[in-house]
């Protein structure tokens, strides 16, 4: 995912806590619960408490924060002349949403069926969108039609679900974890000032990097190392020439990039995530995948899982050649699975049982980010 940044004054890469966006990853959470085994407790509690109305249309508008992460939850990223910055409280975010335009209201609502014109922008083709959602569930064709047909009265009626969920658990919520999302915004803007964006975005995740065009030349882009493909530009002055970078005490273990056409960037980021090593790059996750589907592979690793080995004692339990052996064991080390140590003139290769260990996490938190 890559936004371009070049000539960016670094005054317009900002750091600001969004009440509508924690909503939304909190709503997520809620209908997602594995995804966020840390908040098991919290959604179990908030969702027990919920009256049966609102759980019901929660439930009915659920593929917004479900399906996709609804652009609708960073409504001032989208208003054309505006500054790009957010709301202060979730009043004042929500009356942004209502400020947004009308085509770009119903495009961002619509993403669970749009994805393929997510990139490129352009008008709902009304006939694809009702397809899919008709093939998501009665309950997203019925939004789906009800918001093609009366966007302003949807448009109300999303307000009123987010100031019922406001009254319902999310004021107590965002009251609890607000400080800390303004303390870690304030700690990135005055890392930006005194270090500079490199630093700054390698605490914000070591999945975000600054880096270059891939020729070689002048263009200076953040990277954000997910599977996703995307790119998009920070220099747009229509919704205000920048980047907004929110962070997220529920968003954990997601990474998000907002990259829609016309729309201010948007990075939303988690902070308090779990004490555990940095997320694996997509090409590491990929080489470790790799290494591991060929069956010889996989049986020397059982091997090495026990004790370390020489080559030539590979080579002969399992019947192959040592040049074989090599070329499988390098394999395993460019995915860092292997580690090797050299003892008198013997040298020997052990499994790195903690890199092997983390392949589920990293693969989950990597298809989530």
């Amino acid at each position: 995912m890559i936004i371009d940044i070049t000539g960016l004054p670094p005054e317009r890469i900002v750091f600001e806590p969004s009440p509508l966006a924690e909503l939304g990853v909190a709503l997520h959470a809620l209908a997602e619960p594995g995804h966020h085994p840390g908040l098991h407790g919290w959604a179990t509690a908030t969702s027990a408490a919920l009256k049966p109305d609102l759980a019901d249309r929660l439930h009915e508008a659920n593929f917004l924060w479900t399906t996709s992460f609804s652009d609708v939850f960073m409504p001032y990223a989208g208003i054309r002349g505006g500054d790009g910055r957010t709301g202060a409280t979730l009043a004042d975010e929500l009356d942004l949403l209502d400020r947004l335009d009308e085509d770009r209201f119903v495009t961002a609502a619509l993403e669970f069926t749009c994805s393929e014109q997510y990139a490129i922008g352009g008008p709902v083709r009304t006939e694809r969108a009702l397809e899919l959602a008709a093939n998501r569930g009665p309950k997203q064709l019925d939004f789906t039609r009800r918001l093609l047909a009366d966007p302003a009265g949807v448009r109300a009626w999303l307000r009123r679900l987010f100031e019922d969920c406001d009254r319902a658990f999310f004021a107590d919520t965002w009251r609890r974890v607000a400080p800390a999302l303004a303390a870690d915004a304030r700690h990135k803007t005055e890392l930006l000032r005194r270090k500079g964006l490199p630093e700054t975005l390698r605490a914000v995740s070591p999945a975000v990097t600054l880096g270059l065009s891939e020729d070689g030349g002048a263009q200076q882009r953040i990277e954000v190392d997910k599977l996703a493909n995307g790119r998009t530009t920070a220099a747009d002055p229509a919704v205000g020439a920048g980047v907004t970078f929110v962070p997220s005490s529920f968003g954990w273990p997601h990474l998000m990039v907002l990259h829609a056409p016309g729309w201010r960037p948007v990075v939303h980021y988690p902070v308090g995530a779990p004490e555990l090593p940095g997320p694996a790059s997509v090409e590491l996750l990929q080489l470790r995948m790799d290494a591991l589907a060929h069956p010889m592979r996989m049986r020397m690793c059982r091997q090495l899982a026990r004790a370390a080995y020489t080559t030539g004692e590979l080579a002969e339990t399992y019947g192959i050649t040592p040049p074989e052996v090599s070329r499988h064991l390098a394999v395993l080390k460019k995915a860092s699975l292997v580690t090797t140590r050299r003892r008198g003139r013997y040298v020997l290769h052990q499994l790195d049982v903690a890199a092997v260990a983390r392949i589920g996490s990293d693969f989950l938190e990597t298809v989530l980010r």
